[in-house]
């Protein structure tokens, strides 16, 4: 197949859906209001809850959301083909992480930019939402402390991408600093943003041929790990506009950016999907993904089609920031098929590498032998010649990123006059992951903070209040620590096959959490919406849980991960089964009640 064929299709697609499903959802089944006063209006304090404007806020909230979860995931799962990928993505996309995305962010908006334990605590129970805040403390550090680990392998020694990520710090600074002290200066700020971060990404790769420059900074992975704590640490802290949201927004340019360019790039070269439409490994087997295509494809693409840990950002900085509660279509919904473009756009660059060459990459050193001998037709190709360019090894580079770096840079290459330069696309690829994952990390760790803010509250009421400053730094400091002492460790890459089953679970109870809410305004009908795909995806969720814990990690004696496994699962099973009794309750209740938005509800909550 064509790989131009597949970009064309879900373009339509996801314009179709934006346009119908999308409006659908905002005028229908949310019936967003413009005249209703949003948090970071009622409650703006400077610092956390801060208006901002609109497509400021889509770069923040893109950015944190986009992780390595569109990245890797699609490269993983191309070892069932690149069928099962593109199906999921386009269909989990449009009907259940864009749904996911705008209820969960209209849910926060309603309960003033609180986070998503507190949305259940009222919604369904004061114990569900303890047992939710429990389970999202949990699942937020495993995810921030395996992305840090991701962003440590495609940077460490590697000092031109080292450098450009480091120089997006000041360069956020500033334009932070221009847009809150000069009127109507997003324009200005974003140009001399974009035109300095490509300054750096140009001028980065000729200062690093000076030995002084180069040795600077090139970071062993202890050096980065300790950076990447101390970074979230102070993102976490620091007002929202001085250096969060202008980083996240400028490194929406060069994700955005890197993505169009790849897009061109397939129309120009007009590349063929390699990858069959489906392999031999669709029932299990494969090197990567030990399970069948069925349930696995739905744990492994998670952020591109579907993901939890949006709803940690839908609750965390995004509602604190939505001027006009209108805005939720297009900061919700609108940011999630991007996402969902930039996954279908790894999966692409995954399977137009020859199959052999991708199995060589993503198959470990150990078991690579006993894999080709099993599989002779899986032989390299292209590979060899690809190590020769780029002058690093690229056999046994397991995790995705490599492929992905490898798939990218085969396309640019392929360009005219690009032949030579593959070794420099290759480290702007490995440069690029590192910035969607960065992004991720500063957000998700000021989430992480509220979260146990919210928490320390309920022992010592001071934490409760967001503008007393040691409770911040506290807070602050212990969430960092906790993450940052397991990629310091390094222990938590043991654990990093939880994260796809911790993350899809808390998606579905997002998604479950408010339904329950819709019901209670009311529109039961259009709560279908949401409770649909929620209770899908909390069924296709177990099934996947219970084969990983049964036939992959009893067998192979992995105790503590199967105990950590079974512990999500019974935690997020507690939350659902209160959220359907709650469900039933609600259901036989009258709509006599007008809540503050002059609407008849079911039920008023605090």
């Amino acid at each position: 197949m064509n790989a131009l064929t597949l970009v064309f299709a879900s373009l339509l697609i996801f314009a179709i859906a934006y346009r119908f499903y999308g409006v659908f959802l905002a005028h229908r089944v949310l019936r967003l209001n413009a005249k209703n006063a949003t948090p970071a209006v009622t409650m703006a304090d400077g610092r956390d809850y801060v208006a901002t404007n609109k497509t400021v806020l889509f770069g923040h909230h893109f950015a944190a959301i986009a992780a390595a979860g569109p990245l890797v995931g699609p490269v993983l799962a191309a070892q069932f083909g690149y069928l099962p990928g593109a199906l999921w993505i386009l269909i989990g996309c449009v009907l259940g992480g864009g749904v996911h995305d705008m209820v969960v962010l209209f849910a926060s908006v309603r309960h003033k930019g609180q986070s998503l334990a507190t949305i259940a605590s009222k919604e369904i129970g004061p114990v569900t939402g303890t047992i939710a805040g429990v389970a999202v403390l949990f699942i937020l550090i495993l995810t921030l402390a395996g992305l840090s680990l991701a962003c440590i392998s495609a940077m460490h020694e590697a000092s031109w991408s080292l450098f450009t990520v480091v120089a997006t710090m000041p360069i956020a600074v500033m334009m932070g600093l221009i847009m809150r002290y000069r009127k109507n200066s997003v324009t200005l700020a974003s140009i001399l943003g974009g035109v300095l971060l490509l300054a750096t990404i140009v001028g980065g790769h000729g200062l690093m041929q000076y030995d002084a420059m180069n040795e600077l900074f090139h970071w062993d992975i202890q050096t980065i790990s300790i950076a990447i704590a101390a970074y979230g640490f102070f993102a976490s802290v620091l007002p929202m506009w001085l250096l969060l949201v202008p980083r996240d927004y400028l490194s929406t340019y060069l994700k955005i950016g890197t993505i169009l360019l790849l897009a061109i790039g397939i129309v120009f070269v007009h590349p063929t999907l390699q990858m069959p439409a489906l392999t031999q490994f669709v029932n299990g087997g494969g090197p990567i993904i030990g399970g069948p295509v069925l349930p696995f494809i739905f744990i492994v693409i998670a952020c591109g089609a579907i993901s939890g840990f949006h709803a940690v950002i839908a609750t965390g900085t995004t509602p604190k920031m939505l001027a006009n509660e209108k805005e939720i279509l297009f900061v919700g919904y609108g940011a999630m098929l991007v996402e969902g473009f930039v996954a279908l756009m790894a999966l692409i660059a995954a399977c137009t590498l020859m199959p052999g060459d991708y199995f060589a990459i993503n198959t470990p050193s150990f078991a690579y032998e006993s894999f080709l001998a099993a599989h002779p037709d899986l032989h390299q190709v292209d590979l060899p010649a690809f190590a020769d360019k780029i002058g690093v090894a690229l056999e046994g580079r397991t995790g995705g990123a490599v492929s992905l770096a490898v798939g990218m840079a085969h396309i640019f290459n392929s360009i005219p006059f690009m032949d030579e330069v593959m070794a420099y696309w290759y480290n702007f690829a490995i440069m690029f992951e590192a910035v969607f994952i960065l992004t991720a990390i500063d957000a998700g760790t000021r989430v992480g903070r509220f979260f146990l803010q919210e928490m320390l509250g309920g022992v010592i009421p001071r934490f409760k209040n967001p503008n007393w400053m040691p409770g911040v730094w506290i807070a602050s400091f212990l969430f960092t620590f906790s993450w940052g002492y397991l990629v310091y460790t390094g222990n938590v890459s043991s654990i990093w096959p939880l994260f796809g089953i911790s993350n899809q679970l808390l998606a579905a109870c997002g998604l479950i959490v408010c339904t329950t809410m819709l019901i209670r305004l009311n529109r039961k009908k259009y709560a279908l919406c949401a409770a649909v795909p929620g209770v899908f995806m909390a069924v296709i969720t177990f099934w996947a849980g219970y084969l990983q814990v049964f036939d992959i990690y009893l067998p192979s004696g992995q105790y503590l991960l199967a105990g950590l496994a079974v512990l999500a699962m019974v935690l997020m099973a507690v939350v659902f089964v209160s959220a359907f009794w709650k469900w039933s309750g609600l259901m036989r209740m009258p709509a006599d009640k007008t809540d503050p938005y002059h609407e008849q509800v079911k039920e008023i909550v605090s």
